[in-house]
């Protein structure tokens, strides 16, 4: 039976979250469909194209990427103190990029003066919009729904185009997020659509290196704030050059007709998340398998099943394989 969604997110314990959202109908409905010679290619565009766009009005940050043929793979990472120190206009105008709204936004947007009565209401939905700013759920819900229609609408037909949920996984530290993102962001060169990063299309990576090479970082992804430290700012925990080098080396190993040893003085996030070599492959190449749930060294488990009120402790034998 699946998790539910509120016993899989837990803010206090961590703010980051792997996504994944899979086709129903046909295997390659987001790619090249092998039956016509038919290529749905531009769909991937969609996606990449409404991620981005729903990142700058939610209080929710990308951090990697990809969309694959068949599905789509997202890190995201959850700004909720961002969205509470908004003030009320900044939260309907948000939202009201994203749906309508009600009569009462809709009056307040126009400066019209509400009621007591009208006011009562129009702070509750204002809390609620708060909230959905935020939430994962929702997040999810109007990136896959918007291309859905359009994909319907394409192909003059009705019914699902993805499957009825996304699954979701906690990370839970750093070696977790690390090695997630770089699983996402190799996915393509994993499946033989691209043989380096900067040619892996719609991929955070990607889009992450056409911007280093100006010497600057992308806007609409969360950006690398460097190592982690007690005054940080917001970013994530890592830098951008090691992150980089990672990811490339890391698909060297993968890739077949390439063979060789990590060098732990190459890689120094490994380093300093004390994570084997041996270890760091399977993690960026079987993320997905060897995982279930919320991920993370066994010290960052306990916080995190105790704020959920819950009993079972998944992934725990490969968490302590892994991670150490």
């Amino acid at each position: 039976m699946a998790t539910a969604r509120k016993r899989q997110v837990s803010l206090a314990d961590t703010k980051y979250y792997h996504c994944i959202s899979r086709c129903v109908r046909r295997a390659f409905l987001c790619g090249e469909d092998h039956f016509t010679g038919q290529s749905y290619e531009h769909r991937r565009g969609w996606v990449e194209d409404k991620l981005l766009e729903l990142a700058k009005v939610f209080c929710i940050d990308v951090c990697a990427y990809a969309v694959m043929s068949n599905h789509s793979h997202l890190v995201l990472y959850v700004d909720d103190k961002k969205a509470n120190r908004l003030n009320d206009k900044a939260i309907v105008m948000r939202w009201h990029k994203l749906c309508k709204g009600t009569l009462l936004t809709q009056k307040y947007v126009q400066g019209e003066k509400l009621s007591k009565s009208e006011l009562i209401f129009f702070n509750q939905t204002v809390k609620q919009y708060r909230e959905r700013l935020s939430n994962i759920s929702w997040f999810m819900r109007l990136l896959n729904e918007d291309i859905a229609r359009r994909a319907n609408k394409e192909d003059n037909c009705t019914g699902r185009f993805w499957e009825g949920r996304f699954k979701s996984q906690a990370l839970l530290d750093e070696a977790a997020l690390a090695a997630c993102m770089a699983y996402v962001d190799l996915n393509p060169i994993r499946a033989k659509m691209a043989n380096t990063p900067e040619e892996s299309e719609h991929t955070s990576v990607q889009k992450r290196l056409t911007s280093a090479t100006e010497g600057k970082q992308p806007k609409q992804l969360l950006r690398f704030a460097g190592i982690s430290r007690q005054i940080m700012p917001k970013g994530l925990p890592f830098e951008l050059k090691s992150y980089l080098e990672l990811v490339e080396l890391t698909g060297r190993i993968i890739r077949e007709d390439k063979h060789g040893n990590i060098d732990n003085s190459c890689l120094p996030l490994i380093e300093r998340l004390n994570i084997s070599p041996e270890n760091w492959l399977k993690l960026t190449t079987q993320f997905t398998r060897v995982f279930h749930g919320a991920v993370g060294r066994a010290s960052s488990h306990e916080s995190y099943r105790e704020n959920l009120n819950r009993k079972r402790r998944t992934n725990m034998s490969n968490c302590e394989k892994l991670f150490g």
